[in-house]
């Protein structure tokens, strides 16, 4: 028992954080997971309604993203996996070596006593004595070595019943790498035709350019719109004298920077500020004022911080959108199908604001974050 439990401390030391790390694999492999299946809702959405191979091309290129992250996360856990194989082989071969080094004592202790097995040479050896504390000696000779008959039998027993756990814990694992190697092959597979599926979207790009250069201007005209309307709304909002309860507001909104909830659970699939079609390099694409995160249709669209509805709007492109003010900080949820507030509402972090809308095939919300009269990147705020 002595002998057992630093082997249970160090299990329980080590086992803690090797348990809580393979829950974050899990998390993080479920999350990838949920995203890729999203990005596919929304591939098949566009292209039974809209057919827009940019849009189509910007969600292949997520997904691909979230695939590679899922074959390196399964790689990171079959090397986990390996590791904990070459332990456990080395803990059986141990167990092995021991389990031989008893067996050949008890061997020998077996074959002495049977050589001696007629209880007449047990006795005459006592008789034999020269004196009393000699006889004792013998005497506790032969129960010393009765007892560690008994003794090495038992120890045989525990072992070999040590050996058989370690073996089933062993194939264990090894079944496990095996399901996961098997599961990362239809990953890299699925990789390969998602890979196929943006060359053919580039190629049909490159082949009708005018026509998506047309469609390319129509939304830089809806950005703008926004761009203005949101712009028009903060400096109204803006204007009003500061009280007390806006100052102290705008310094908790800032003081949660980095640790802000997301309005909605999803991938980003365009990212805020500035950048190059991802076809046509030298062609800018509009610059996005915060972030498109494609969501399951009819997600719900929460609060990011306790605030004020400052107005609820309707944007061409964007339909229902609500600009909440958190003193001197907005944030901004468009692409709504309904919404549950109204002007002067108080609202509290994580309330429902409204549901998520498909439009154009694309069910995705657009979510922006000023300071005063400067956008901000949502990534940086939330966590």
């Amino acid at each position: 028992m002595r002998r057992m439990l630093p082997i249970l401390l160090c299990a329980l030391v080590l086992g803690s954080p090797l348990q809580a790390q393979n829950k974050s694999a899990k998390d993080k492999k479920a999350r990838l997971e949920r995203e890729i299946a999203i990005l596919d809702q929304q591939l098949k959405e566009n292209g039974s309604k809209t057919k827009s191979a940019n849009t189509a091309l910007k969600l292949t290129r997520r997904k691909i993203n979230a695939r590679k992250g899922l074959v390196a996360e399964s790689d990171r856990q079959i090397e986990g996996l390996d590791i904990s194989i070459r332990k456990q082989n080395r803990r059986l071969d141990s167990l092995q070596a021991r389990y031989d080094s008893i067996s050949t004592r008890y061997d020998r202790l077996v074959r002495t006593a049977y050589k001696n097995r007629d209880s007449r040479i047990w006795y005459m050896y006592l008789l034999s004595s020269g004196s009393l504390t000699q006889g004792m000696h013998r005497y506790g000779y032969l129960r010393k070595m009765a007892r560690g008959l008994n003794t090495q039998a038992l120890e045989i027993k525990d072992t070999r019943s040590r050996i058989e756990e370690e073996k089933a814990a062993l194939e264990k694992l090894r079944e496990e790498a095996r399901a996961l190697r098997s599961t990362r092959v239809g990953e890299l597979d699925q990789l390969r035709k998602d890979e196929a599926s943006s060359q053919q979207l580039v190629a049909s790009l490159n082949k009708d350019k005018a026509r998506y250069q047309k469609e390319l201007a129509s939304k830089r005209k809806q950005v703008e719109a926004l761009s203005r309307e949101m712009n028009k709304m903060v400096q109204k909002s803006s204007s009003k004298p500061k009280t007390e309860v806006d100052v102290k507001l705008s310094g908790q909104f800032a003081s949660n920077k980095g640790r802000l909830p997301w309005p909605a659970d999803g991938p980003v699939v365009d990212a805020f500020g500035q950048h190059n079609h991802p076809v046509y390099k030298n062609v800018k694409m509009p610059f996005n004022n915060g972030v498109n995160i494609a969501l399951s249709k009819d997600s719900s669209v929460k609060a990011v911080f306790d605030g004020t509805v400052s107005n609820v709007v309707v944007i061409p492109g964007y339909n229902q959108c609500i600009l909440v003010q958190h003193g001197g900080y907005f944030t901004f949820y468009c692409k709504l199908a309904s919404v549950n507030v109204k002007a002067g509402d108080k609202v509290r972090t994580g309330q429902v604001l409204g549901r998520v809308d498909t439009i154009a095939g694309e069910t995705q919300l657009h979510f922006e974050l000023w300071e005063g009269r400067k956008p901000q990147n949502p990534e940086l705020w939330l966590r």
